[in-house]
Formats: structure tokens, sequence, C-alpha cells
């Protein structure tokens, strides 16, 4: 089959990108590793139900974004074990640069999950508003939405300072007089 090595190459070739979006669902490079193994599984085990000539990352994505999320619902059961909560504590870099990328970084955890995932499918993947919304199971007003709340609330979290619900605009005046 002619198609197998190309659909192999493909996965290949996507493995950087979905190991960037495991990454910013999860937070967790061990978790992340897992996620994009277990997705890259899948997507080849199910091979055959990928429609040729569609956007097979977008395909890949959605498989991911759907593990993490049953990972995500099974550790909810779970009991936290504070030791492992420990073992993964950081310690905080140096150099200025590691600091800044630690801030952006945890500003990003402290977005919801949908406001963090439309922000990277968007701006970080290259996504188009479509096509991110097909990944995430939503409408595409609603993922323009989570962008533009998800970089209000980044800008807020990383200037200390709240966004203007206005952006600046002067609110409707309603006039008394006829």
């Amino acid at each position: 089959m002619t198609e197998t090595p190309s659909f192999g190459d493909a996965l290949i070739q996507a493995i950087p990108n979905l190991r960037a979006f495991a990454h910013s669902l999860s937070g967790d490079a061990q978790l992340s590793n897992d996620l994009v193994q277990e997705t890259l599984l899948k997507a080849w085990t199910h091979k055959d139900s990928f429609v040729p000539d569609s956007n097979l990352k977008a395909w890949l994505f959605t498989i991911l974004r759907n593990t993490y999320f049953t990972h995500y619902r099974k550790s909810q059961r779970e009991e936290l074990d504070e030791d492992h909560a420990a073992m993964n504590a950081s310690v905080p870099a140096t150099q200025l640069t590691h600091l800044e990328f630690d801030d952006m970084q945890k500003a990003l955890m402290r977005l919801t999950a949908d406001h963090r995932e439309a922000l990277l499918l968007i701006t970080a993947e290259g996504f188009s508003y479509e096509d991110a919304a097909r990944v995430c199971g939503c409408a595409v007003g609603t993922m323009k939405s989570r962008v533009n709340r998800a970089r209000s609330r980044l800008l807020e979290e990383m200037t200390g300072r709240p966004a203007s619900e206005d952006h600046g605009h002067e609110p409707f005046k309603t006039s008394t007089s006829r």
C-alpha cells in the first residue's frame, strides 16, 4: 500500500505540534509525552477512519484532545497524592528570560482549559477558526469568543491590570430628547 508510508510520515511530521499542544493542555512533560504516544497509537490503529485529503493535523488534535479529557476525568476521580505533587514542584529559573517564560506558562495554565486550548490552536498552531472549532466541537463564533477572552485574560495576568470591559470604546448613549 502506498498510502501507509505517507500516512506514517505525516504522523511523524505532526509530533512536534502534538507535543506542544499536549503540553499546553496538561502542563506536564511526562503526561504530554504519554498523550502524544497514545494519540499516535490511536491514529495508527484507526487510520482507516481518516478521510484522505482532509486535515490530518485537526484529526490528530481532536484525538489528542479527547485523550487528554478522558485522562483528566479519570484523574479527578483519584485521590491527590501529595508526594507526587511535591516531586513535580519545580525550581525557579535564575535568568530573566526563563522567569518571563515561566510567568507566561503559569498565566496560560491559569486560563480555563477551553480558553487556553482555543488561544493555542489559533495563535501557536495556526489553525483557522473553522478548523479549531471543529477540533473543539463548538461553533466558530464560540471559538472567536474564547480566543478573545483568553487574550484579554492573559493580558490581565501578565500586566496585573484588568482589561477594560469596553476595550476603550465609549458606552452607548441614549438620547432623552425627541
